[in-house]
């Protein structure tokens, strides 16, 4: 284990796992729907503009763009409104906990929709773990009585149901993808309907009114939660290997978690730490097995990495 590839590793986890921190600042005074298109629209320019510097273009083909158009539904525009909403309701430690769901419902849905993706007996002891860990997680709510915060868990859950369909339409449609090509063709066709809807549906919202932490969370989760991860994330696929690169997934709730309870003075209870437990140890046993292959790299990837745009 190389000292680069662990420092990687650690860097590719500080620009995903605080993204549901600077989410839950930004969505108090930014609306979700645009806080997603900014989001995305600033991502999709960062890697459309390194593709331009590569001299690497995007395929012109009808077919490409409908697929393409699907699977940035689901594995972008769809989940991140989904979070976006949900942070306004949840902590977001609770926030990143429920991401790790995205493996976990990825199994499930592959196992429907890939011939060769189907569950076994290791897989599918982490999927019950994984959905115990999400029913101790509402248990609270339910017993307290229905509230935001419930909602708030469902639409985060959703979000995460949202990522693996994409990551398995993407798995099933979109094969021998050049690196780049497929996230920044999915940003790219995200960008072009979703930054009108937000205007539309937000005719007088006011970018001078922002405070500055607004702005600098935007500007964080854009270019570094979602470009610039990118680029850590694949150099890292290509020093290392991808069961390699899928200790992300473990990392990434420490950090929300950490960040969280520390600067936005967040209060875990046991039933978060013990549903984040059962989550954990149910995507340890599918990671045991599972492995997707990615059209991006054109080899085998975790299912959980993929799924990484935020």
């Amino acid at each position: 284990m190389k000292i680069k590839n662990i420092h990687l590793l650690l860097l590719l986890a500080s620009f995903w796992g605080p993204s549901f921190l600077f989410i839950k600042i930004a969505v108090e005074e930014v609306p979700p729907v645009m806080l997603a298109a900014l989001r995305i629209g600033t991502g999709a320019l960062i890697l459309n503009l390194l593709l331009l510097l590569q001299k690497n273009r995007l395929p012109l083909n009808i077919d490409f763009w409908k697929k393409t158009f699907i699977a940035g539904f689901f594995a972008q525009a769809f989940p991140f409104i989904m979070i976006n909403w949900g942070e306004q309701y949840v902590d977001s430690s609770l926030a990143s906990i429920l991401n790790g769901l995205v493996p976990i419902f990825t199994i499930v849905l592959a196992h429907f929709m890939i011939a060769d993706e189907k569950l076994s007996g290791q897989k599918l002891k982490g999927v019950i773990l994984g959905f115990l860990g999400l029913i101790v997680l509402v248990l609270p709510n339910i017993i307290e009585g229905v509230e935001g915060s419930f909602w708030g868990i469902i639409a985060i859950t959703s979000a995460a149901l949202s990522y693996g369909i994409g990551l398995a339409y993407i798995r099933k449609h979109l094969v021998n993808i050049p690196s780049f090509q497929a996230p920044a063709a999915q940003l790219l066709s995200v960008s072009i309907y979703l930054i009108p809807l937000a205007f539309f549906m937000y005719p007088s919202f006011d970018f001078a009114v922002l405070q500055t932490q607004t702005i600098s969370s935007i500007m964080i989760l854009g270019v570094f939660g979602t470009a610039i991860a990118f680029v850590v994330y694949f150099k890292l696929i290509e020093r290392s290997s991808a069961g390699y690169a899928s200790l992300v997934t473990y990392l990434m709730p420490i950090y929300g978690v950490v960040l969280g309870v520390t600067i936005l003075d967040e209060v875990l209870t046991v039933w978060t730490l013990l549903g984040a437990m059962l989550i954990l140890l149910g995507i340890r046993l599918t990671k045991k097995t599972n492995t997707i292959s990615v059209p991006q790299f054109g080899k085998n990837i975790d299912p959980a990495l993929y799924t990484k745009f935020r």
